[in-house]
């Protein structure tokens, strides 16, 4: 049976021992697909900053006389911004609400999407997308506090696998998009269309309603992730998710020199390869926001851990043997891309109830930790580099069991 009493009483007593009240839901007058769309929309911005320019890494080395490490350099450092900095909006989102905070991250994206369009030279470019990066997670962090300031953990989990419904058109579309693009206009027009992206979703944040009211009490900055980190249950909830999700990242660090390099496919068509593979989180998150209502967090995060872990060692085993080709890599990273459906919204749930009172810092800090384990796991793939498959299936293969072996160590 699931732990309902976990979830329960956490809408009253936090971890930390603290009395806070229960989840209140949507203000009156409010759409709950409105609010769905709109907080999907904003958790867009790291898949729409990365997934879009992927068909240009070669191009960009090309241009700008670098080579693949340094040019998976820009996303690396992209991803260390968005995760270190996410430690920053969250305690913001605490003390000051969640609105204000998420605009000002809003505003940095746009004026440093502009300064990538107008980079000289790689190293401008990597300074420019770091900058990109702390802008663009502002948004993700206090979208994802809205959820927990409004539902309880098996609702919240619900709403957060329809938001990765709403978000996943981003990775679907995005690379197909930037190819386009890219054949057509070239890469710096990425990141122009990037600059409207972000003018778009700061609108679409003015509709909302604040969920949460300025507070004079947000504590110690120090005090609070020290809490937090010393919990056994959210690391182990944070931590298992951080490593599945750094899987899909070797996955985004890799697929654009293997498939268009190594297996020759022409970059205009790799957005398609790429989409396609997101069609399947989406769909299985359309299945998790049915089923843990009724199975709860626990049970379908465990399945989707269990189902990646195996998935890595498949893929791991075909890249050595080189049985299959293309398609021996492109189905099971579809596999595992869906299992990911079962894993991230259920983790962010399920660590973000240990603390409701400190909703925005739990967010921030498990998602900055995903998010570092990614530019881990995406520079390791450059640095493995040796013009073959083999090295981001190794990577991706050992992500996902190691996130396997924390949930069950650390979760009870």
């Amino acid at each position: 049976m699931r732990n309902r009493d976990d979830a329960a009483g956490a809408s009253a007593i936090s971890a930390g021992g603290q009395a806070v009240p229960p989840p209140t839901g949507l203000p009156p007058g409010v759409s709950m697909t409105w609010f769905v769309v709109v907080l999907g929309v904003l958790t867009m911005f790291g898949p729409m900053a990365i997934d879009m320019y992927l068909p240009g890494l070669p191009a960009i080395g090309r241009d700008l006389g670098a080579d693949q490490a340094t040019v998976q350099l820009t996303l690396s450092l992209f991803l260390i911004g968005y995760g270190v900095a996410q430690l920053m909006w969250g305690p913001m989102g605490d003390r000051f609400g969640r609105r204000k905070p998420a605009a000002a991250g809003i505003a940095l994206f746009i004026i440093s999407s502009a300064g990538c369009a107008l980079a000289g030279n790689i190293w401008a470019l990597a300074g420019w997308r770091m900058m990109q990066g702390i802008g663009a997670c502002a948004a993700p962090v206090l979208a994802r506090a809205m959820v927990r300031d409004a539902f309880d953990r098996d609702k919240g989990a619900s709403v957060m696998s329809l938001m990765m419904l709403v978000m996943g058109a981003a990775p679907l579309v995005a690379p197909v998009i930037g190819g386009q693009i890219l054949t057509h206009v070239g890469w710096r027009a990425i990141f122009w269309l990037l600059c409207g992206f972000g003018f778009i979703a700061g609108l679409g944040l003015l509709t909302l309603p604040e969920t949460k009211p300025v507070s004079s009490s947000g504590g110690n900055l120090l005090r609070n992730y020290l809490t937090l980190l010393g919990n056994r249950r959210y690391l182990g909830y944070a931590l298992s998710g951080g490593f599945v999700s750094a899987g899909m990242f070797a996955y985004i660090s890799g697929t654009p020199f293997i498939y268009i390099e190594y297996f020759k496919v022409a970059p205009e068509h790799f957005g398609y390869l790429f989409g396609v593979n997101v069609l399947a989180m989406m769909m299985m998150s359309i299945v998790n926001s049915r089923l843990v209502l009724r199975l709860g967090v626990d049970r379908l995060m465990m399945l989707g851990l269990f189902a990646t872990a195996a998935t890595g060692l498949v893929l791991l085993t075909l890249a050595v043997t080189g049985i299959g080709g293309i398609v021996g890599i492109a189905i099971p990273l579809f596999c595992y891309l869906g299992w990911m459906g079962l894993v991230g919204a259920n983790g962010m749930a399920g660590s973000m109830a240990i603390f409701p009172h400190l909703a925005g810092s739990a967010s921030a800090l498990s998602g900055a930790m995903q998010l570092c384990l990614g530019a881990g796991a995406g520079a390791l793939v450059g640095l493995l580099s040796d013009g073959t498959p083999l090295p981001m299936c190794l990577v991706l293969a050992g992500c996902a069991l190691t996130g396997l072996v924390i949930h069950r160590l650390l979760v009870k």
